[in-house]
């Protein structure tokens, strides 16, 4: 992560960032979905053998968390945050145990608001890939952000 923090002002487009990673540990999907999404598939590999996955996969929400925490952590050193307006994501492979997840964003659109010029949004589109580049999830996402008060 930048030790500057970023404004609307700051930003173009094109812009590239990437995280650090993260490591998924097969007790972590397993108590990811043990609380939030308790699907077999989700809840240990002898029960996911004969589903869709074939083995254990970790919930999409949370890769989406994965991700969330990444680019906050060491991604899109937005000043005021980021503050999602809209997203579209989809998940093209199953994350899996032994996956180390990173993100890589780029910023396609930046638009200052005509009715309020202090702010304005960002689009980016970002992939959470793995080790071996698998895309886990690719997100287009709509990111509120506020210009450099003067």
């Amino acid at each position: 992560m930048t030790d500057t923090a970023l404004w609307l002002d700051d930003i173009t487009i094109g812009d590239r960032f990437r995280t650090d990673t993260y490591d998924l540990t097969t007790d972590a999907i397993i108590d990811f979905a043990t609380a939030w999404d308790p699907q077999p598939f989700h809840l240990g590999d002898d029960t996911a053998q004969d589903t869709f996955f074939r083995g254990l996969a970790a919930s999409g929400w949370q890769t989406a968390s994965i991700t969330m925490r990444l680019l906050v952590t060491t991604g899109l050193p937005l000043a005021t945050g980021i503050i999602g307006a809209s997203i579209d994501l989809t998940w093209p492979t199953p994350t899996r145990p032994g996956d180390r997840l990173h993100v890589e964003l780029e910023v396609t659109d930046v638009r200052t608001s005509r009715s309020d010029p202090s702010r304005g949004f960002i689009t980016a589109t970002y992939d959470t890939l793995n080790q071996h580049g698998e895309i886990r999830q690719h997100t287009t996402a709509r990111l509120r952000a506020f210009a450099r008060p003067r």
